[in-house]
């Protein structure tokens, strides 16, 4: 699943993947690969993902389930 609201987050703060992976020390794939949904980052790099962008591990990667 897409991660829309990293990507807005990150946006909103007017940084590029390249600055965001940077100030958390990970590569522009893995901050790509995050957005597209295509890779789970460890808890560890979600949290500096929050500090840097001003979020909540909520506001940023907790999944809605959908009502049956």
């Amino acid at each position: 699943m897409k991660n829309l609201r990293l990507k807005s987050a990150r946006a909103a703060k007017d940084l590029s993947q390249e600055a965001l992976a940077q100030l958390v020390g990970v590569s522009r794939q893995t901050i790509n690969a995050i957005e597209k949904g295509d890779y789970n980052p460890t808890i560890k790099l979600c949290i500096a993902i929050c500090r840097v962008l001003g979020k909540t591990l909520d506001e940023l990667f907790w999944e809605e389930e959908d009502p049956a």
